[in-house]
């Protein structure tokens, strides 16, 4: 992977744009802003995906593979810090001089001018962001806004508004969220994370320490998790608002129900209000109050904001239902971390009923794996009545040798109930034989474990045959 390098100049025009790797959720959505903003853009990536034939559709010109030809003309190169350092376009863009930025600093250069409210944390950003936005437009305010994910309501995960607001989710793995010029920053949690960039639990902490003091209005953080609690105890001359069910919490979520769609009440300066959110689980309960805190910090009324974000429905690979077969329900979810999977895991339980859950994980990141193999192992065991293992995703690393799916099976105390299934197709015909009407299959991993889907569905269809 390459090391953001925040130091190049941002050009006053930056032409024609080329983003490489431009499918990606976070890329395909910057890429569309700058579509709509006049520019020409171009990408490559290394498959077809339906993000990228939306981006077709607006003018863009993509191509499937990663080629030195493919930067033609371009004046600026936009690039994530999964890039490999080989990568033809890249180099070629490094030979030319032509300027390579990071996409956090493409997504500034747009914000420019614009109050920014920045949404950071280890788990629950695609999400709040995706409340925050779907509250300011049933606000009748127009954002302007940049997800990880595709809100559901709205078909896509990013667009440009009309008002001063720009709400985005801004990305601490590699410390490129401390890049942004933020005005009200959102801290959902500050669980321990992507320790390979950071080194130690307290350099991760001291980066959000800075994000948060770079907020020149609003900091927007949680009341309730241990690292939060640490860096806001830290913080020095900031407007703070906490949420959260903590007793002292500013915006207090209470009272919450998580029997099928999460209902609660929040009690904000004196006064209690109750919804009932679209979306299950008892943290989406604490991801729409952390919204809701962002809201009325804005200064919009309590009341009226939570009623505005209860109309969110969720985001695409949140849970999300891709078809039934036979009374099995295979869903998706971006759960990469043993905290989003316990998350997942509990909402689907909430509405599952007498049905069992089948997990089908894949472990993203070799280093992530070694480390956390004991605590994803006690998470699905814990939340899953049956888990499929895949091999890993290891996105911007490299193999090292051992570290397989198995490093999370091995760690099952109750082996009966855990398979490590490498081959994809195998896979699919085995969770389709032990699967039964009421199940719900649910596949997790922020890698393209989204993939097996369709061999899932099919596997489940032909053993019902």
């Amino acid at each position: 992977m390459i090391k953001p390098d925040f130091t190049t100049e941002i050009p006053d025009e930056l032409g024609t744009v080329h983003f490489v790797g431009i499918g990606g959720s976070g890329m395909s959505g910057i890429a569309r802003l700058f579509l709509s903003a006049g520019h020409t853009v171009t990408g490559s990536d290394v498959r077809d995906s339906a993000n990228i034939e939306a981006l077709r559709e607006l003018g863009a010109t993509v191509s499937i593979g990663h080629d030195a030809a493919n930067l033609g003309n371009a004046d600026t190169v936009v690039v994530t810090s999964a890039l490999w350092p080989t990568n033809p376009e890249y180099v070629l863009a490094k030979e030319r001089s032509i300027p390579v930025l990071h996409r956090s600093q493409a997504l500034a250069a747009l914000v420019s001018g614009q109050r920014l409210v920045a949404v950071a944390g280890a788990h629950g950003k695609t999400t709040s962001t995706g409340m925050i936005v779907t509250g300011l437009l049933g606000l009748s305010e127009s954002p302007s806004f940049v997800n990880g994910g595709v809100i559901e309501s709205l078909g896509v995960s990013s667009a440009r508004g009309t008002g001063d607001l720009f709400v985005v989710e801004a990305d601490e793995s590699d410390g490129s969220f401390l890049f942004y010029d933020t005005a009200v920053a959102l801290i959902t949690n500050v669980d321990a994370d992507h320790l390979d960039h950071y080194g130690s639990l307290e350099a991760f902490d001291d980066a959000f320490v800075t994000f948060a003091q770079k907020a020149s209005e609003l900091v927007v953080i949680s009341s309730d998790d241990p690292g939060a609690v640490r860096v806001a105890a830290r913080l020095d001359g900031k407007r703070v608002l906490t949420f959260g069910e903590a007793p002292d919490a500013d915006v207090r979520v209470h009272s919450i129900s998580n029997e099928g769609p999460v209902s609660f009440i929040v009690s904000y300066e004196g006064q209690d209000n109750g919804t009932t959110l679209r979306v299950p689980g008892r943290h989406n309960a604490i991801n729409a109050a952390g919204a809701l805190a962002v809201l009325v910090g804005l200064g919009f009324g309590a009341s009226e904001s939570l009623a505005a974000i209860s109309e969110f429905g969720g985001t695409e690979r949140r849970f999300e239902l891709h078809g039934t077969v036979d009374g099995v329900s295979v869903f998706d979810d971006y759960a990469h971390h043993p905290t989003e999977v316990a998350a997942a895991l509990s909402a689907a339980r909430t509405v599952v009923g007498d049905g069992r859950i089948i997990a089908v994980h894949q472990p993203h990141l070799y280093s992530r794996t070694r480390l956390m193999a004991g605590e994803f192992a006690a998470t699905l065991e814990a939340h899953a009545d049956q888990t499929v293992v895949l091999d890993v995703y290891g996105a911007r690393e490299d193999p090292v040798p051992g570290v397989t799916g198995e490093l999370v099976t091995g760690r099952f105390e109750d082996a009966s109930r855990v398979a490590f299934i490498p081959d994809w197709q195998e896979a699919a015909d085995y969770v389709a034989s032990i699967a039964r009407p009421g199940d719900y299959v649910i596949t997790l991993g922020c890698g393209d474990v989204y993939r097996i889907v369709p061999q899932l569905l099919g596997s489940l269809t032909a053993a019902r045959r």
